[in-house]
């Protein structure tokens, strides 16, 4: 609890208290009450509502992407079973136990214009993007990296939900005649979709919380295009010393991720079966 209060409840409320300042990083702070917050708000910067909508929709197509092959590859392995099931486990997840920098710097070779991605999609005649020059490109880019580097998590918490589920239960559907397609949606989503939601929810807010990627990957360019919300707090705070406002942007980001968690919360309800 001494841990908990020191390192997370106190910078809270410094932050808190730092965003109704302006805070030069070196220079005595200001008091400006809940000006930071209606600057960006009001449209006063307009950069803050691109790099909202960016992070709007990396986290729509990382989180989908991420539980829709997570799910699959979860789903197959189970099949297969035994000793290589666990070995292809352990070859999913490596990329979530390594450096963030190191894969980020990886990729930016591999997806070079004349790097190996390029090269190879050569030999099938295939003119590759600038990958990290192009906005459009840019994001997929991120996305694919994203998605490489954590999807591995997903796989091992489902797994874990699929070994939970009772084998007479599958085998009573293959009995009843139940096709691989009609087994999965009446039979074993339900049951797995109480790990389904904690991947959902935790996949959801690591997309909010981007930022290593952005920041090794393209420096959040061209141009705004893959700037994140905490790539941009990152940016105004220790960029542009404007620690009232990095701090503002964080809190608002805050708000947005219990908000978007309150709705998930809510809505389970209707979709999430804890009954085994």
């Amino acid at each position: 609890m001494t841990g908990f209060f020191l390192f997370i409840i106190l910078p809270l409320i410094f932050s808190l208290i730092i965003s109704l300042f302006d805070w030069q990083l070196y220079g005595s702070p200001t008091f400006v009450g809940v000006s930071n917050y209606v600057n960006l708000l009001n449209g006063s910067d307009p950069a803050f509502f691109r790099v909202l909508l960016n992070t709007a929709i990396f986290a729509i197509f990382y989180t989908t992407l991420n539980l829709i092959v997570s799910t699959l590859v979860a789903v197959w392995l189970q099949s297969v079973g035994g000793r290589l099931a666990g070995f292809f486990r352990v070859i999913f997840f490596i990329p979530v136990v390594t450096p963030m920098v190191a894969n980020a710097l990886v990729w930016r070779l591999m997806l070079d214009e004349h790097g190996v991605v390029n090269s190879f999609l050569g030999v099938f005649g295939i003119s590759g993007p600038a990958w990290l020059a192009s906005e459009t490109w840019a994001m997929v880019a991120l996305v694919m990296m994203s998605l490489w580097q954590v999807v591995g998590y997903n796989i091992v918490v489902l797994g874990a939900g699929l070994n939970n589920i009772n084998p007479s239960v599958l085998e009573a559907a293959r009995v009843d005649g139940t096709g691989p397609v009609q087994r999965f949606t009446k039979v074993i989503f339900p049951l797995l979709s109480p790990a389904l939601f904690f991947c959902t929810v935790m996949t959801l807010i690591g997309a909010f919380k981007i930022f290593a990627q952005p920041y090794m990957l393209t420096k959040g360019g061209p141009g705004n295009s893959t700037t994140t919300i905490v790539l941009y707090l990152y940016n105004q705070g220790f960029s542009y010393d404007k620690l009232g406002y990095a701090s503002a942007i964080a809190w608002v980001l805050f708000v947005i991720v219990m908000l978007i968690t309150a709705v998930q919360f809510a809505g389970q309800k209707k979709w999430v079966n804890y009954d085994q």
